[in-house]
Protein backbone atom coordinates (compact mmCIF):
# COMPACT_ATOMS: atom_id res chain seq x y z
CA UNK A 1 0.00 0.00 0.00
CA UNK A 2 1.57 3.10 -1.05
CA UNK A 3 -1.01 5.85 0.23
CA UNK A 4 0.85 7.34 3.16
CA UNK A 5 -1.96 9.31 4.97
CA UNK A 6 -4.19 6.15 4.44
CA UNK A 7 -1.59 4.82 6.70
CA UNK A 8 -0.89 7.54 8.47
CA UNK A 9 -4.57 7.36 9.70
CA UNK A 10 -4.43 3.89 11.13
CA UNK A 11 -1.04 4.98 13.23
CA UNK A 12 -3.24 8.05 13.66
CA UNK A 13 -6.55 5.92 15.24
CA UNK A 14 -3.97 2.95 16.98
CA UNK A 15 -1.33 4.48 19.20
CA UNK A 16 1.96 2.66 18.02
CA UNK A 17 3.13 0.62 20.89
CA UNK A 18 -0.80 -0.41 20.83
CA UNK A 19 -0.81 -4.31 20.76
CA UNK A 20 -3.95 -6.88 21.98
CA UNK A 21 -2.71 -9.86 23.72
CA UNK A 22 0.45 -8.10 24.16
CA UNK A 23 2.45 -9.94 27.58
CA UNK A 24 5.42 -8.76 29.66
CA UNK A 25 6.33 -11.79 31.03
CA UNK A 26 7.50 -14.25 28.30
CA UNK A 27 6.23 -17.94 27.50
CA UNK A 28 6.81 -18.97 24.44
CA UNK A 29 9.99 -18.47 21.75
CA UNK A 30 8.86 -15.56 19.66
CA UNK A 31 10.09 -15.73 16.18
CA UNK A 32 9.10 -15.07 12.77
CA UNK A 33 9.05 -18.32 11.16
CA UNK A 34 10.50 -16.92 7.58
CA UNK A 35 13.37 -15.39 9.28
CA UNK A 36 14.49 -18.76 10.99
CA UNK A 37 13.80 -20.51 7.95
CA UNK A 38 16.42 -18.23 5.66
CA UNK A 39 18.67 -18.31 8.42
CA UNK A 40 18.72 -22.50 8.20
CA UNK A 41 19.16 -22.06 4.34
CA UNK A 42 22.05 -19.46 4.71
CA UNK A 43 23.83 -22.09 7.04
CA UNK A 44 23.15 -25.20 4.58
CA UNK A 45 24.07 -28.39 6.87
CA UNK A 46 26.87 -30.10 5.09
CA UNK A 47 28.52 -33.22 6.49
CA UNK A 48 30.82 -30.79 8.50
CA UNK A 49 27.95 -28.79 9.82
CA UNK A 50 26.34 -31.75 10.77
CA UNK A 51 29.46 -33.51 12.52
CA UNK A 52 29.47 -29.98 14.61
CA UNK A 53 25.89 -30.17 15.47
CA UNK A 54 25.67 -33.79 16.59
CA UNK A 55 28.91 -32.93 18.78
CA UNK A 56 27.35 -29.86 20.46
CA UNK A 57 25.60 -29.66 23.99
CA UNK A 58 22.02 -31.14 24.45
CA UNK A 59 19.93 -29.17 26.62
CA UNK A 60 18.00 -32.20 27.49
CA UNK A 61 20.92 -34.43 28.18
CA UNK A 62 22.16 -31.59 30.65
CA UNK A 63 19.28 -31.82 32.43
CA UNK A 64 19.32 -35.12 32.44
CA UNK A 65 22.67 -35.28 33.76
CA UNK A 66 21.51 -32.81 36.94
CA UNK A 67 18.99 -35.07 37.48
CA UNK A 68 20.97 -38.20 37.67
CA UNK A 69 19.17 -39.92 35.46
CA UNK A 70 22.43 -42.08 33.82
CA UNK A 71 22.96 -42.43 31.02
CA UNK A 72 22.05 -45.21 27.71
CA UNK A 73 24.34 -45.99 25.26
CA UNK A 74 22.87 -45.13 21.55
CA UNK A 75 22.11 -48.67 20.98
CA UNK A 76 20.06 -48.68 23.49
CA UNK A 77 18.05 -45.68 22.78
CA UNK A 78 17.84 -46.71 18.99
CA UNK A 79 15.85 -50.04 20.41
CA UNK A 80 13.86 -48.42 22.82
CA UNK A 81 12.82 -46.18 19.79
CA UNK A 82 12.22 -48.83 17.82
CA UNK A 83 9.82 -50.33 20.05
CA UNK A 84 7.87 -47.33 21.03
CA UNK A 85 7.32 -46.54 16.97
CA UNK A 86 6.40 -50.25 16.34
CA UNK A 87 4.09 -50.31 18.92
CA UNK A 88 2.28 -46.54 17.53
CA UNK A 89 2.32 -47.85 14.46
CA UNK A 90 -0.25 -51.00 15.18
CA UNK A 91 -2.54 -48.31 17.59
CA UNK A 92 -2.48 -44.88 15.92
CA UNK A 93 -5.68 -44.33 13.08
CA UNK A 94 -6.35 -41.48 11.66
CA UNK A 95 -9.58 -41.38 9.91
CA UNK A 96 -9.40 -38.25 8.74
CA UNK A 97 -6.40 -38.54 6.45
CA UNK A 98 -6.74 -42.52 5.10
CA UNK A 99 -8.23 -40.99 1.78
CA UNK A 100 -4.65 -39.39 0.82
CA UNK A 101 -2.98 -42.41 1.39
CA UNK A 102 -4.11 -44.59 -1.67
CA UNK A 103 -3.01 -48.08 -2.54
CA UNK A 104 -1.31 -48.47 -5.48
CA UNK A 105 -2.91 -51.95 -7.90
CA UNK A 106 -0.55 -51.23 -10.76
CA UNK A 107 2.47 -53.67 -10.87
CA UNK A 108 3.96 -50.48 -13.19
CA UNK A 109 5.71 -48.13 -11.36
CA UNK A 110 6.32 -45.91 -14.39
CA UNK A 111 2.85 -46.67 -15.54
CA UNK A 112 1.47 -45.26 -12.33
CA UNK A 113 3.61 -42.41 -12.63
CA UNK A 114 1.84 -41.61 -15.90
CA UNK A 115 -1.57 -42.00 -14.83
CA UNK A 116 -3.72 -38.94 -14.31
CA UNK A 117 -4.66 -40.03 -10.81
CA UNK A 118 -1.32 -39.38 -9.69
CA UNK A 119 0.10 -36.80 -11.83
CA UNK A 120 -2.73 -34.31 -11.09
CA UNK A 121 -2.70 -34.19 -7.15
CA UNK A 122 -2.25 -30.51 -6.60
CA UNK A 123 0.45 -31.54 -3.87
CA UNK A 124 3.16 -34.37 -3.99
CA UNK A 125 5.76 -34.75 -0.88
CA UNK A 126 8.73 -36.96 -0.97
CA UNK A 127 11.46 -37.54 1.39
CA UNK A 128 14.71 -40.10 1.27
CA UNK A 129 17.80 -40.73 2.14
CA UNK A 130 20.98 -38.92 0.52
CA UNK A 131 21.81 -42.52 -0.98
CA UNK A 132 18.44 -42.30 -2.93
CA UNK A 133 16.37 -44.83 -0.38
CA UNK A 134 12.65 -43.57 0.03
CA UNK A 135 11.45 -42.97 3.40
CA UNK A 136 7.89 -41.46 2.48
CA UNK A 137 5.57 -40.43 0.24
CA UNK A 138 2.46 -38.41 0.40
CA UNK A 139 0.46 -40.08 -2.70
CA UNK A 140 1.41 -43.66 -3.11
CA UNK A 141 3.63 -46.30 -1.99
CA UNK A 142 7.24 -45.22 -1.85
CA UNK A 143 8.12 -49.18 -3.66
CA UNK A 144 6.32 -48.03 -6.55
CA UNK A 145 8.11 -44.86 -6.91
CA UNK A 146 12.08 -45.49 -5.89
CA UNK A 147 13.15 -45.03 -9.54
CA UNK A 148 11.61 -40.84 -9.36
CA UNK A 149 13.39 -40.79 -6.03
CA UNK A 150 16.46 -42.00 -7.25
CA UNK A 151 16.41 -39.07 -9.98
CA UNK A 152 15.86 -36.80 -7.52
CA UNK A 153 18.50 -37.96 -5.40
CA UNK A 154 20.86 -37.81 -8.87
CA UNK A 155 19.69 -34.28 -9.47
CA UNK A 156 20.41 -33.10 -6.08
CA UNK A 157 24.03 -34.73 -6.34
CA UNK A 158 25.05 -33.37 -9.54
CA UNK A 159 24.46 -29.95 -8.35
CA UNK A 160 26.08 -30.57 -5.35
CA UNK A 161 28.99 -31.49 -7.44
CA UNK A 162 29.02 -28.07 -9.04
CA UNK A 163 29.48 -26.87 -5.60
CA UNK A 164 26.27 -25.60 -5.80
CA UNK A 165 22.73 -26.09 -3.90
CA UNK A 166 19.61 -27.10 -4.95
CA UNK A 167 16.68 -25.48 -3.98
CA UNK A 168 13.38 -24.93 -5.67
CA UNK A 169 12.50 -25.05 -9.92
CA UNK A 170 9.28 -23.52 -11.27
CA UNK A 171 7.64 -25.45 -14.35
CA UNK A 172 4.52 -23.67 -15.28
CA UNK A 173 1.97 -24.23 -12.64
CA UNK A 174 4.48 -26.07 -10.57
CA UNK A 175 7.14 -25.25 -7.93
CA UNK A 176 9.71 -27.60 -7.08
CA UNK A 177 11.26 -26.92 -3.48
CA UNK A 178 14.19 -29.11 -1.74
CA UNK A 179 15.29 -29.25 1.46
CA UNK A 180 18.04 -31.27 2.90
CA UNK A 181 18.78 -31.44 6.36
CA UNK A 182 21.56 -33.87 7.12
CA UNK A 183 21.09 -37.30 5.02
CA UNK A 184 17.61 -36.60 4.47
CA UNK A 185 16.19 -34.76 1.53
CA UNK A 186 12.63 -33.64 1.63
CA UNK A 187 10.80 -32.49 -1.86
CA UNK A 188 7.64 -30.88 -2.13
CA UNK A 189 6.03 -30.49 -5.58
CA UNK A 190 2.81 -28.53 -6.03
CA UNK A 191 0.49 -26.40 -7.83
CA UNK A 192 -1.08 -24.62 -4.92
CA UNK A 193 -1.40 -20.94 -3.75
CA UNK A 194 1.81 -21.78 -1.44
CA UNK A 195 5.06 -20.18 -2.56
CA UNK A 196 8.03 -21.17 -2.00
CA UNK A 197 9.44 -20.28 1.37
CA UNK A 198 6.12 -21.11 2.42
CA UNK A 199 7.08 -24.91 0.81
CA UNK A 200 9.98 -24.70 2.57
CA UNK A 201 8.13 -24.33 6.23
CA UNK A 202 5.82 -27.24 5.23
CA UNK A 203 9.30 -29.10 4.48
CA UNK A 204 10.75 -28.31 8.13
CA UNK A 205 7.84 -29.13 9.73
CA UNK A 206 7.58 -32.93 8.23
CA UNK A 207 11.43 -32.96 9.05
CA UNK A 208 10.95 -31.87 12.82
CA UNK A 209 7.95 -34.46 12.91
CA UNK A 210 10.20 -37.10 12.20
CA UNK A 211 12.76 -35.61 14.41
CA UNK A 212 10.33 -35.24 17.59
CA UNK A 213 10.70 -39.65 17.41
CA UNK A 214 14.15 -39.94 16.17
CA UNK A 215 16.85 -36.98 16.95
CA UNK A 216 18.72 -35.36 14.54
CA UNK A 217 21.74 -37.37 16.27
CA UNK A 218 20.28 -40.83 15.78
CA UNK A 219 19.99 -40.22 12.39
CA UNK A 220 23.31 -38.64 11.73
CA UNK A 221 24.57 -41.73 13.32
CA UNK A 222 22.33 -44.23 11.99
CA UNK A 223 23.93 -43.18 8.02
CA UNK A 224 27.05 -42.61 9.19
CA UNK A 225 27.46 -46.05 10.11
CA UNK A 226 25.06 -47.72 7.03
CA UNK A 227 24.44 -45.46 4.22
CA UNK A 228 22.49 -47.43 3.07
CA UNK A 229 19.72 -47.92 5.75
CA UNK A 230 16.35 -47.95 4.95
CA UNK A 231 14.90 -45.36 7.41
CA UNK A 232 11.25 -46.61 7.30
CA UNK A 233 12.53 -49.61 9.78
CA UNK A 234 11.96 -46.92 12.37
CA UNK A 235 9.40 -45.40 10.77
CA UNK A 236 6.97 -47.49 9.81
CA UNK A 237 3.39 -46.16 10.84
CA UNK A 238 4.90 -42.82 11.27
CA UNK A 239 3.97 -41.95 7.88
CA UNK A 240 0.33 -40.92 9.40
CA UNK A 241 1.69 -38.74 11.61
CA UNK A 242 3.43 -37.15 8.48
CA UNK A 243 0.05 -37.36 6.34
CA UNK A 244 -2.20 -35.66 9.42
CA UNK A 245 0.52 -32.63 9.73
CA UNK A 246 0.01 -31.64 5.98
CA UNK A 247 -3.80 -32.08 6.79
CA UNK A 248 -3.38 -29.66 9.23
CA UNK A 249 -0.95 -27.31 7.26
CA UNK A 250 -3.18 -27.13 4.45
CA UNK A 251 -6.05 -25.02 6.63
CA UNK A 252 -4.64 -24.28 9.85
CA UNK A 253 -3.19 -21.01 9.78
CA UNK A 254 -0.97 -21.43 13.07
CA UNK A 255 1.85 -23.19 11.08
CA UNK A 256 1.98 -19.95 8.78
CA UNK A 257 1.73 -17.16 11.46
CA UNK A 258 4.61 -19.47 14.01
CA UNK A 259 1.84 -18.98 16.11
CA UNK A 260 -0.21 -21.28 18.78
CA UNK A 261 -4.36 -20.96 19.21
CA UNK A 262 -5.29 -20.60 23.11
CA UNK A 263 -8.79 -21.94 23.86
CA UNK A 264 -10.99 -19.47 24.58
CA UNK A 265 -12.04 -19.25 28.32
CA UNK A 266 -11.81 -16.84 31.09
CA UNK A 267 -8.84 -15.85 32.72
CA UNK A 268 -9.77 -17.07 36.25
CA UNK A 269 -10.57 -20.34 34.94
CA UNK A 270 -7.31 -20.56 33.24
CA UNK A 271 -5.34 -20.07 36.01
CA UNK A 272 -7.11 -21.53 38.46
CA UNK A 273 -6.09 -24.44 36.07
CA UNK A 274 -2.55 -23.71 36.17
CA UNK A 275 -1.84 -23.28 40.02
CA UNK A 276 -3.40 -26.43 40.12
CA UNK A 277 -1.37 -28.18 37.68
CA UNK A 278 1.75 -26.40 38.82
CA UNK A 279 1.04 -27.76 43.28
CA UNK A 280 -0.19 -31.18 42.00
CA UNK A 281 3.66 -31.57 40.17
CA UNK A 282 5.40 -30.05 42.80
CA UNK A 283 7.58 -32.95 44.02
CA UNK A 284 8.73 -33.68 40.14
CA UNK A 285 11.47 -31.57 40.17
CA UNK A 286 12.91 -33.27 36.85
CA UNK A 287 9.57 -31.63 35.36
CA UNK A 288 10.43 -29.32 32.37
CA UNK A 289 6.86 -28.70 30.77
CA UNK A 290 3.15 -29.24 31.50
CA UNK A 291 0.31 -28.80 28.68
CA UNK A 292 -3.32 -29.24 29.22
CA UNK A 293 -4.51 -28.95 25.42
CA UNK A 294 -7.80 -29.56 23.90
CA UNK A 295 -8.56 -30.11 19.89
CA UNK A 296 -4.69 -28.47 18.72
CA UNK A 297 -5.86 -25.56 21.33
CA UNK A 298 -3.86 -24.53 24.14
CA UNK A 299 -5.73 -24.65 27.86
CA UNK A 300 -2.29 -23.57 29.98
CA UNK A 301 1.06 -23.86 29.88
CA UNK A 302 3.67 -24.54 32.94
CA UNK A 303 7.48 -24.54 32.72
CA UNK A 304 10.41 -24.88 34.34
CA UNK A 305 11.70 -21.21 34.82
CA UNK A 306 14.83 -21.26 32.70
CA UNK A 307 13.49 -23.09 29.77
CA UNK A 308 10.67 -21.74 26.97
CA UNK A 309 9.24 -23.77 24.46
CA UNK A 310 9.02 -22.65 20.65
CA UNK A 311 5.68 -22.49 18.99
CA UNK A 312 7.12 -25.03 16.36
CA UNK A 313 7.30 -27.57 18.81
CA UNK A 314 4.25 -27.25 19.84
CA UNK A 315 2.20 -27.82 16.57
CA UNK A 316 4.54 -31.13 16.86
CA UNK A 317 2.93 -32.31 20.14
CA UNK A 318 -0.01 -31.13 18.97
CA UNK A 319 0.40 -32.84 15.76
CA UNK A 320 1.46 -36.03 17.52
CA UNK A 321 -1.51 -36.14 20.32
CA UNK A 322 -4.52 -35.19 17.26
CA UNK A 323 -3.17 -38.28 15.40
CA UNK A 324 -2.69 -40.96 17.60
CA UNK A 325 -6.26 -42.77 19.26
CA UNK A 326 -3.78 -44.91 21.17
CA UNK A 327 -3.31 -41.59 24.08
CA UNK A 328 -7.05 -41.66 24.43
CA UNK A 329 -7.50 -45.64 25.27
CA UNK A 330 -4.75 -45.41 28.62
CA UNK A 331 -1.74 -43.40 29.91
CA UNK A 332 0.91 -43.40 27.65
CA UNK A 333 4.92 -42.72 28.01
CA UNK A 334 7.33 -42.33 25.56
CA UNK A 335 10.66 -40.43 24.37
CA UNK A 336 9.86 -37.03 22.45
CA UNK A 337 12.21 -34.94 21.22
CA UNK A 338 11.47 -30.89 20.55
CA UNK A 339 13.12 -30.19 17.64
CA UNK A 340 13.51 -26.27 18.31
CA UNK A 341 14.31 -27.37 22.27
CA UNK A 342 17.12 -29.77 21.87
CA UNK A 343 17.22 -32.07 18.40
CA UNK A 344 19.75 -34.08 19.85
CA UNK A 345 17.95 -34.75 22.77
CA UNK A 346 14.79 -36.51 24.47
CA UNK A 347 13.12 -35.61 26.98
CA UNK A 348 10.14 -38.14 28.29
CA UNK A 349 6.32 -37.93 27.81
CA UNK A 350 3.48 -38.91 30.09
CA UNK A 351 0.55 -38.44 27.79
CA UNK A 352 -3.25 -38.82 28.98
CA UNK A 353 -6.73 -37.66 28.62
CA UNK A 354 -8.55 -36.17 31.63
CA UNK A 355 -12.10 -36.21 30.34
CA UNK A 356 -14.36 -39.09 29.45
CA UNK A 357 -14.82 -37.54 26.12
CA UNK A 358 -11.19 -37.99 25.33
CA UNK A 359 -11.01 -34.26 24.23
CA UNK A 360 -8.58 -32.51 26.93
CA UNK A 361 -5.14 -33.86 26.62
CA UNK A 362 -2.43 -33.65 29.48
CA UNK A 363 1.48 -33.90 28.72
CA UNK A 364 3.83 -33.60 31.02
CA UNK A 365 7.70 -33.71 29.90
CA UNK A 366 10.12 -34.79 31.93
CA UNK A 367 13.64 -35.53 31.75
CA UNK A 368 13.41 -38.55 34.46
CA UNK A 369 13.01 -41.68 32.10
CA UNK A 370 11.73 -43.69 35.03
CA UNK A 371 9.06 -40.93 36.48
CA UNK A 372 6.19 -42.84 34.76
CA UNK A 373 4.36 -44.01 37.87
CA UNK A 374 5.76 -40.40 39.40
CA UNK A 375 4.13 -38.13 37.08
CA UNK A 376 0.87 -40.77 36.51
CA UNK A 377 0.28 -39.99 40.40
CA UNK A 378 0.49 -35.99 39.70
CA UNK A 379 -1.69 -36.57 36.75
CA UNK A 380 -4.55 -38.51 39.29
CA UNK A 381 -3.88 -35.27 41.45
CA UNK A 382 -4.88 -32.90 39.05
CA UNK A 383 -7.66 -34.89 37.51
CA UNK A 384 -9.54 -35.28 41.42
CA UNK A 385 -8.70 -31.43 42.26
CA UNK A 386 -10.23 -30.26 38.71
CA UNK A 387 -12.98 -31.70 39.46
CA UNK A 388 -13.41 -30.85 43.04
CA UNK A 389 -13.33 -27.44 42.43
CA UNK A 390 -15.73 -27.69 39.85
CA UNK A 391 -13.08 -26.61 37.13
CA UNK A 392 -13.08 -29.44 35.00
CA UNK A 393 -16.90 -28.99 34.29
CA UNK A 394 -15.70 -25.44 33.28
CA UNK A 395 -13.04 -26.52 30.78
CA UNK A 396 -15.36 -29.15 29.43
CA UNK A 397 -18.22 -26.46 28.46
CA UNK A 398 -14.95 -23.94 27.03
CA UNK A 399 -14.00 -26.92 24.62
CA UNK A 400 -17.42 -26.99 23.66
CA UNK A 401 -17.91 -23.48 22.66
CA UNK A 402 -13.95 -23.22 21.68
CA UNK A 403 -15.44 -21.08 18.91
CA UNK A 404 -16.90 -17.63 18.50
CA UNK A 405 -18.37 -15.80 15.67
CA UNK A 406 -17.79 -13.01 13.61
CA UNK A 407 -20.78 -11.14 14.28
CA UNK A 408 -19.80 -10.85 18.09
CA UNK A 409 -16.98 -8.58 16.75
CA UNK A 410 -19.38 -6.38 15.56
CA UNK A 411 -18.23 -4.69 12.41
CA UNK A 412 -20.39 -4.75 9.42
CA UNK A 413 -19.04 -6.14 6.26
CA UNK A 414 -16.07 -7.90 7.84
CA UNK A 415 -16.40 -11.47 7.02
CA UNK A 416 -12.98 -13.35 8.62
CA UNK A 417 -9.80 -12.47 10.33
CA UNK A 418 -6.61 -13.98 11.83
CA UNK A 419 -4.69 -12.02 14.35
CA UNK A 420 -1.41 -13.37 15.96
CA UNK A 421 0.21 -11.05 18.82
CA UNK A 422 3.82 -11.19 18.37
CA UNK A 423 5.28 -10.97 21.91
CA UNK A 424 2.96 -14.11 22.85
CA UNK A 425 3.10 -15.96 19.48
CA UNK A 426 -0.40 -16.54 19.68
CA UNK A 427 -3.04 -15.99 17.43
CA UNK A 428 -6.84 -16.01 17.26
CA UNK A 429 -9.96 -16.08 14.54
CA UNK A 430 -13.27 -16.55 14.79
CA UNK A 431 -15.35 -19.57 13.02
CA UNK A 432 -15.93 -19.29 9.33
CA UNK A 433 -19.14 -18.47 8.18
CA UNK A 434 -20.71 -17.84 4.85
CA UNK A 435 -19.78 -17.91 2.15
CA UNK A 436 -16.80 -19.99 3.55
CA UNK A 437 -18.98 -22.86 4.86
CA UNK A 438 -17.57 -25.48 2.06
CA UNK A 439 -14.76 -27.26 1.66
CA UNK A 440 -13.43 -25.41 -1.48
CA UNK A 441 -14.70 -22.15 0.10
CA UNK A 442 -12.64 -23.40 2.93
CA UNK A 443 -9.33 -23.81 0.91
CA UNK A 444 -9.81 -20.62 -1.61
CA UNK A 445 -9.84 -18.21 1.35
CA UNK A 446 -7.04 -19.99 3.21
CA UNK A 447 -5.37 -19.67 -0.54
CA UNK A 448 -6.17 -15.79 -0.66
CA UNK A 449 -4.54 -15.65 2.88
CA UNK A 450 -1.45 -17.47 1.91
CA UNK A 451 -0.85 -14.71 -0.78
CA UNK A 452 -1.51 -12.01 1.56
CA UNK A 453 1.14 -13.39 4.02
CA UNK A 454 3.60 -14.26 1.59
CA UNK A 455 3.23 -10.61 -0.37
CA UNK A 456 3.51 -9.05 2.87
CA UNK A 457 6.84 -10.99 3.89
CA UNK A 458 7.93 -11.10 0.02
CA UNK A 459 12.24 -11.17 1.17
CA UNK A 460 12.91 -8.87 -2.46
CA UNK A 461 10.34 -6.15 -1.14
CA UNK A 462 8.42 -6.96 2.39
CA UNK A 463 5.34 -4.87 2.53
CA UNK A 464 3.81 -2.86 5.95
CA UNK A 465 0.08 -3.15 4.80
CA UNK A 466 -1.27 -4.47 1.45
CA UNK A 467 -5.06 -4.13 0.22
CA UNK A 468 -6.52 -6.72 -2.19
CA UNK A 469 -9.64 -6.39 -4.25
CA UNK A 470 -10.76 -9.47 -5.44
CA UNK A 471 -14.19 -11.01 -7.59
CA UNK A 472 -15.60 -12.09 -4.05
CA UNK A 473 -14.22 -10.32 -1.17
CA UNK A 474 -11.82 -7.67 -0.53
CA UNK A 475 -8.80 -8.54 1.91
CA UNK A 476 -6.39 -6.24 4.27
CA UNK A 477 -2.93 -7.50 5.67
CA UNK A 478 -1.08 -5.00 8.17
CA UNK A 479 1.92 -6.01 9.70
CA UNK A 480 3.77 -3.65 12.57
CA UNK A 481 6.38 -4.70 15.21
CA UNK A 482 3.93 -5.81 18.07
CA UNK A 483 1.41 -7.68 15.65
CA UNK A 484 0.18 -9.37 12.35
CA UNK A 485 -3.39 -9.12 11.12
CA UNK A 486 -5.35 -10.27 7.99
CA UNK A 487 -9.07 -9.31 7.48
CA UNK A 488 -11.64 -10.32 4.44
CA UNK A 489 -14.36 -8.22 3.89
CA UNK A 490 -17.43 -7.91 1.60
CA UNK A 491 -16.61 -7.35 -2.19
CA UNK A 492 -17.34 -3.64 -2.32
CA UNK A 493 -15.74 -2.22 0.75
CA UNK A 494 -13.13 0.91 0.19
CA UNK A 495 -9.53 0.90 1.37
CA UNK A 496 -10.49 3.68 3.84
CA UNK A 497 -13.96 1.65 5.08
CA UNK A 498 -11.55 -1.40 5.49
CA UNK A 499 -8.97 0.42 7.51
CA UNK A 500 -11.33 2.44 9.95
CA UNK A 501 -13.15 -1.42 10.46
CA UNK A 502 -9.64 -2.47 11.87
CA UNK A 503 -9.18 0.23 14.16
CA UNK A 504 -12.19 -1.33 15.69
CA UNK A 505 -11.34 -4.62 15.76
CA UNK A 506 -8.11 -3.99 17.27
CA UNK A 507 -9.96 -2.64 20.10
CA UNK A 508 -12.37 -5.45 20.27
CA UNK A 509 -9.48 -8.28 20.62
CA UNK A 510 -8.00 -5.77 23.23
CA UNK A 511 -11.17 -5.85 24.95
CA UNK A 512 -11.26 -9.56 24.93
CA UNK A 513 -7.99 -10.39 25.31
CA UNK A 514 -7.54 -11.76 28.87
CA UNK A 515 -10.33 -14.67 27.48
CA UNK A 516 -8.12 -15.00 23.51
CA UNK A 517 -4.76 -15.15 24.98
CA UNK A 518 -2.41 -16.38 27.94
CA UNK A 519 -1.00 -13.37 29.35
CA UNK A 520 0.63 -14.80 32.41
CA UNK A 521 2.61 -17.96 32.13
CA UNK A 522 3.35 -20.63 35.19
CA UNK A 523 6.44 -21.71 36.00
CA UNK A 524 7.03 -24.59 38.57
Amino acid sequence: MDDVSEIAAVEGDVPQDFEPGKSRHCMLVTTNSYDEIQEELETEQTPQNNERRSSTGSTAKELENISAGGDHSEETKLEETETQLCDLSVVTNFPECDESRETLNSDDDFEYIQSSEWRHKKKHIFILSEAGKPIYSHHGKEDKLVTLMGVIQALISHIQNNNDTLRSIISGKHKFVFLQRGPIILVAVSKGHESIPQLMMHLTYLYNQILCLLTHKTICHIFENRRNYDLRRLLSGVEKFLDNMLFLMAHEPSFLLGAVRCLPMESNIRENVSQIIVSSCSKNKDLVFAFLVAKNQLITLVRMKKYFIHPADLHVLFNLVNASESFKTAESWMPICLPKFDSNGFLHGHVSYIDDKSEVCLLLLSVDRDAFFQLSESKTKIVEKLKKQNILKAITESVNNDKYEIGQVGIADLRHFIYKSKSTAQYTSPELETPYVTQKEQERLFGLYLYLHQRIHSASRPLKMLFYVGEKETMLGWVTTGFELYTTFEPLVTKLVAINAVNKLLRWIKKEEEKLFILIPSVF
